[in-house]
């Protein structure tokens, strides 16, 4: 079985004494391919280091992280991301969105930047990776508004309810799942049983949101088949197939080349 972590920053400071070895671990466990976001100007670095020293298995993004949507650095910040996306090579536009968890005062500055960074990804054709937290309305309002048939992507570890999931499906887009999946009484359980595997990829959002039995500690790429293993119990099949689906998903949505993974 082989699988596909389409979420996480193991470019993050958490990494920095095993990074290698996180990844070696996760590539062990069936995981291939680690797809990274980009969070803001210090993270581009790290991320683009991990990438060369593994260039078949961890693939960047260009983005901007909604927390990091400042006042004082917008500008240079939106700028940076244009010049990565216009030379470089990336799989997606991410990670983008909008939080109003944290501080919703720069709500109307991440909205601004978010739909910059949509416009980006229908000129350069490449998906998104939409951060949403506590902004599910706001997110919606301005994706349908720059809909088009060049926009495609993943709610990353996806919030909402059955509804809100049905209508992400018929945009168009997927459903991001991580360990959250694993949490009790966290309502995704109800989500993924009822729409089903076929608009799902898995993430880990590494180093966070672990999931069960490592609730609480740092996350990993390496722990996708324990998020897959409870994805299969809710959609009553079995892991392979789940493997399968979810990895043929990915595999459609970011564009990459089947033969980079084992299917």
């Amino acid at each position: 079985m082989h699988f596909i972590d389409t979420h996480t920053h193991l470019y993050l400071d958490e990494f920095k004494s095993d990074r290698k070895e996180a990844v070696n671990e996760a590539i062990d466990n069936g995981v291939d391919i680690m797809l990274l976001p980009n969070i803001d100007k210090t993270t581009w670095e790290p991320m683009m280091e991990l990438c060369r020293m593994f260039p078949a298995n961890c693939l960047p993004m260009a983005g901007l992280h909604p927390t990091s949507v400042l006042p004082e650095s917008i500008s240079d910040e939106m700028a940076e991301v244009e010049k990565r996306l216009n030379e470089g090579n990336f799989i997606a536009v991410g990670e983008i969105g909008i939080d109003l968890y944290w501080d919703k005062t720069h709500q109307s500055l991440q909205e601004e930047a978010f739909r910059f960074q949509l416009k980006l990804a229908k000129k350069y054709k490449l998906p998104v990776a939409i951060h949403v937290r506590k902004s599910f309305d706001e997110v919606w309002r301005i994706l349908k508004s720059e809909a088009s048939p060049d926009l495609k992507g993943v709610f990353h570890c996806f919030p909402g309810d059955e509804r809100q999931a049905r209508n992400v499906i018929e945009a168009g887009f997927m459903l991001g799942i991580g360990g959250v999946v694993t949490f009790k009484n966290s309502g995704l359980q109800q989500v993924v049983a009822a729409v089903g595997p076929h608009h799902i990829i898995l993430e880990t959002d590494a180093p966070f949101l672990a999931p069960v039995p490592h609730r609480g500690k740092r996350n990993e790429p390496a722990y996708i088949p324990l998020i897959a293993q409870k994805v299969a119990e809710l959609c009553n099949l079995s892991l392979t197939e789940i493997a399968g689906i979810t990895t043929l998903n990915a595999i459609t949505l970011f564009n990459l080349p089947q033969q980079a993974v084992h299917i």
